[in-house]
This record gives structure tokens, C-alpha cells and sequence, in this order.
């Protein structure tokens, strides 16, 4: 069983739900990641969502791709965050960490290099948004099937997937389903929690495997309202935009953004505990 699997069979346990935030690898600079993980973990996060930076993010938005532009400015690679898990695993064991990033700096790498890296760093799950389940070949049950370290791959359904993807999409997929909430990219705001909801109800009556939303969730409330229809809750926008316009070496106004990013976790965590 995998991080991640042992993580929602808990929260199941306890009756509660996961919140999974989002961060990019490298913003506001490489020397603030590790620690900010650690942070994260402090102020509820049960699983955490790393970006890899990346120059041409198709299913993020602007506030997403612009962090990936100041991480790549700053020199981080897609090789330098999953060496950011690894320092983060020196001290933390326990919390699953997702990477989330898209195909190019893989096939560069080479397929089992990469998984290989992530697998020795202690990276938990993977998810590339360009590589559909019909593209994936063995790689994700490779993944799942490993010896030393298993690695779930994670796959996004949408508001317009059609039934037989759905179906591809359940038997590929470990770990959790990513449900995109919206019809746009990440940071849209045309949430629809009726709509999300009946699409969750859909899924799970199809799968046992825990549902979590993403994309378009603000706030304490849609974190609660959704949280209350999924498994859990990711939130990315929302606290990536703190560290817009902040320069990689002015110490205080990182200090600041990240208190009020840590100050947004507290309300999320203290919403979805509240369903």
C-alpha cells in the first residue's frame, strides 16, 4: 500500500477529508520549497501537489504558468524539485507528495530514469497532464508495481469526459482520481458545485478509488462544499498568487506572502473539518 492509499483509508477511518495544496517547485525561489512543504504539512495539508516548472503549461493558468516561468528563472529543473522531495523525506516520511508537471522533461529524461529518481526520492504519485491513460502504455501499472518504492499515477477527468474514458481512466488511475471542477484551466472561477457534485456521484458509483476536486476552489466555502461530495480538496491558485511580484531574494515580503499563503491553508483546513 502506498503513501497515499494508507492516507485516505486513515482519513476514511476518521471521517474526514484530504486537503492537498499546490506549490511550485523553485517560487519564490529553490531555498524556500523544502521548508515551505514542511509548513504546509503544519497547517493541515494531507498530501501535497508539487509542480514541476515547466516553459509551455497547457492546462494551467496564468497565475500557475508565471510561477513555473520565476522557478525556471531562478534555475530550478524538473531534476532539481524531485531533489527537493528527497531533502523534504530526511525528515518528513509520512506525507505523500504528488508532482505534477507535463511529458517533454520526462521523455528528455527517459521514462524509467525519471521514475527510478522519483521512486528513490520518496515521491509518491505522478501526474502528467498530457499523458492520457490511452498514451500511458505499462507505465502506470510499472509504477504501481514497483518493489523498492510503488508510485501512483494519477489521471484528470473532466466535466466533458465522455463514459469511456471514464472507464479507462478508473482502471488506470491509483492512488485517487483527480476531478478537474471546471471547464477551463487552473484558477478558473466558473465553479458549478451542483454540476461537480452529480459528476462525483457518477464516478463513485463506478470506483472505489477517493474522488478529490480541483481547479476553482477559493475559499473556505467552496473548499467546504465540494469537500462535502469528495474525498478531498485541492487548492493551487489560491496560493501560488501570494508569491506573485515577489523578488527571489527579498526576504520580507517572502516572509509575508508566505503568511498569508499558510493563513489560506488554516481556512481551508478549518472548513473542510467543519463538514
Amino acid at each position: 500500500m502506498t503513501r497515499i492509499e494508507t492516507t485516505f483509508k486513515a482519513l476514511k477511518s476518521q471521517n474526514k477529508k484530504a486537503l492537498i495544496p499546490y506549490i511550485m517547485a523553485g517560487d519564490p525561489n529553490p531555498a524556500v520549497t523544502v521548508s515551505l512543504l514542511h509548513d504546509l504539512v503544519a497547517h493541515g495539508a494531507d498530501i501535497i501537489e508539487l509542480g514541476l516548472p515547466f516553459s509551455d503549461p497547457m492546462a494551467d493558468g496564468q497565475i500557475i504558468a508565471h510561477a513555473g516561468e520565476r522557478a525556471l528563472a531562478r534555475g530550478t529543473s524538473t531534476l532539481s524539485a524531485i531533489e527537493m522531495v528527497r531533502e523534504f523525506r530526511k525528515t518528513n516520511t509520512h506525507t505523500p507528495i504528488l508532482v505534477m508537471g507535463y511529458l517533454n522533461p520526462i521523455e528528455i529524461i527517459g521514462y524509467e530514469k525519471f521514475a527510478d529518481l522519483c521512486a528513490s526520492a520518496g515521491v509518491d504519485a505522478i501526474l502528467m497532464v498530457d499523458l492520457p491513460p490511452y498514451e500511458a502504455g505499462d507505465f502506470p501499472k510499472n509504477l504501481h508495481t514497483r518493489t523498492d518504492n510503488p508510485i501512483n499515477q494519477i489521471f484528470l477527468l473532466s466535466p466533458t469526459t465522455e463514459p469511456e474514458r471514464r472507464a479507462k481512466v478508473i482502471k488506470e488511475c491509483s492512488g485517487f482520481i483527480y476531478y478537474v471542477s471546471v471547464k477551463g484551466v487552473t484558477g478558473s472561477k466558473a465553479l458549478n458545485v451542483d454540476e461537480v457534485s452529480r459528476q462525483i456521484q457518477i464516478i463513485k458509483s463506478e470506483t472505489d478509488i477517493p474522488v478529490c476536486v480541483g481547479f476553482g476552489i477559493r475559499d473556505g466555502v467552496s473548499a467546504r462544499a465540494l469537500g462535502a461530495v469528495a474525498d478531498g480538496v485541492i487548492v493551487g491558485s489560491e496560493l501560488v498568487k501570494n508569491f506573485a511580484g515577489v523578488a527571489a531574494d527579498d526576504e520580507a515580503a517572502i516572509a509575508s506572502a508566505r503568511a498569508n499563503l499558510l493563513a489560506k491553508m488554516d481556512e481551508l483546513r478549518a472548513a473542510i473539518d467543519s463538514i
